[in-house]
């Protein structure tokens, strides 16, 4: 019976101290290149001080031209190797293994930068204001894609990352190629299950064939995007009975997309009792994953359920998030017993009433908390502490002016 305290031993041979993950959060501190800087590098030095057995980077961007937002990392060469050198030395100096999350948007690039035509499986636009539809990608562009991935894999390696994330949930590309709904293609690449799943099958083999097997490499998953005729909890279980069969070390559960943001929160009273919005999901497929390790993040707040989850054999690793940005030592807090049960802080639209009428409460909610953790930690990369009295409108246009810079004069070295 597996405790908080008790250390992980991954497939690849990479042994995580601890049954506790910082999962990703989108950190947007990337430089005018999109390389990391000093800012990140305090961030997580910070964050390696805090107990954590792994730490998950927020979005590193395979392609300059498809950014989620402003500020990402992006790798796409060695150009920036001694930044992510010291990015990846930050972690290992307070003890914690680090992996960085590799990710392209697809239709998901940044929707507030105007003149950017993103790119999908297929030309379905995103059910957003202001979305641009897509552009479908090529054959030949798909299998550039898929070298990004191995490239950008093979940079970190190089930069003693201990392993990477490739981030196949949150409705990004690889979960765009997975779904029904975003996937209409009829070629070799979509048209049935095994095909929509292909990419992501292929990214993870060209990953896994440049890096060495002592290198970690992790998926995040979604459960199921909780959209009517889209990726559902069956064919994730089917996706995650493929991977078993690959080389990989660890599968990260989570869900929803921007459209349905689960991943933000669960209705269900019997998630909100339980804390983790996926625990469900995540002992259903125990059986399909085989020996890889599987991590739940979302919900989890309580020492209670976290040891209640692990000790059921329900998951492998508890991943949090939001309660990181403002207890930069959650991990070390629970595990020492100075706190029972973590906190989040959450912000709600003002207007309700008129907003109701013009958008979606739920997800329009979904982003102001998003850029309210974004914002924390823009602090924190500075050496400050966390503001908590941070409000809903201050916080909505920090979001408008973070990603709603609009340039048309193309960056240097864009690849």
């Amino acid at each position: 019976m597996a405790s908080l305290a008790d250390p992980l031993d991954l497939p690849s041979g990479v042994r995580l101290p601890n049954r506790i993950a910082k999962a990703a959060l989108s950190e947007a501190l990337g430089d005018v290149d999109n390389s990391p800087d000093e800012r990140l590098v305090t961030l997580y030095r910070r964050w390696a001080q805090g107990g954590y057995g792994l730490l998950i980077t927020g979005n590193i961007m395979v392609d300059r031209a498809h950014l989620g937002e402003p500020g990402n990392v992006a790798i796409t060469d060695d150009r920036a190797l001694p930044q992510l050198t010291e990015w990846a030395k930050a972690a290992h100096d307070g003890g914690a293994v680090i992996f960085a999350q590799l990710n392209h948007p697809g239709r998901q690039s940044n929707l507030l930068a105007l003149g950017h035509t993103p790119v999908a499986p297929s030309s379905v636009p995103l059910a957003m204001p202001g979305a641009t539809t897509p552009r479908a990608l090529t054959t030949a562009e798909i299998e550039e894609i898929i070298e990004r991935f191995a490239t950008a894999a093979a940079v970190c390696e190089e930069a003693g990352f201990d392993g990477v994330e490739l981030h196949a949930a949150h409705g990004y590309l690889i979960t765009q190629f997975l779904s029904p709904l975003t996937n209409l293609r009829d070629d070799e690449w979509g048209g049935d299950p095994d095909r929509r799943m292909r990419f992501l099958i292929e990214v993870v083999r060209r990953v896994r064939g440049r890096v060495s097997p002592g290198f970690a490499v992790a998926v995040k998953l979604n459960s199921a995007d909780f959209q009517r005729g889209g990726f559902t909890e069956d064919d994730s279980r089917a996706v995650v009975a493929t991977l078993a069969a690959e080389a990989v070390d660890l599968i990260e559960v989570s869900g929803g997309n921007y459209e349905a943001p689960a991943m933000g929160g669960s209705e269900a009273s019997s998630t909100r009792e339980r804390e983790a919005y996926f625990l469900d999901y995540a002992r259903s497929v125990r059986r399909e994953a085989g020996g890889i390790p599987i991590a739940v993040t979302g919900g989890f707040r309580s020492r209670t359920a976290m040891e209640d989850a692990l000790a059921a054999g329900e998951c492998d690793l508890v991943g949090i998030a939001r309660p990181t940005v403002t207890a930069t030592d959650a991990a070390a807090s629970i595990l020492e017993g100075r706190t029972a049960t973590l906190t989040t802080h959450e912000v709600q639209a003002g207007m309700r009433r008129v907003l109701g009428r013009l958008t979606d409460l739920k997800a329009l909610d979904g982003f102001l908390n998003i850029s309210w953790n974004t914002d924390q930690l823009h602090r924190l990369a500075r050496g400050l502490e966390p503001d908590l009295s941070r409000g809903p409108l201050v916080t909505a246009l920090a979001m408008v002016r973070r990603n709603g810079r609009v340039s048309f004069a193309p960056k240097r070295g864009l690849k």
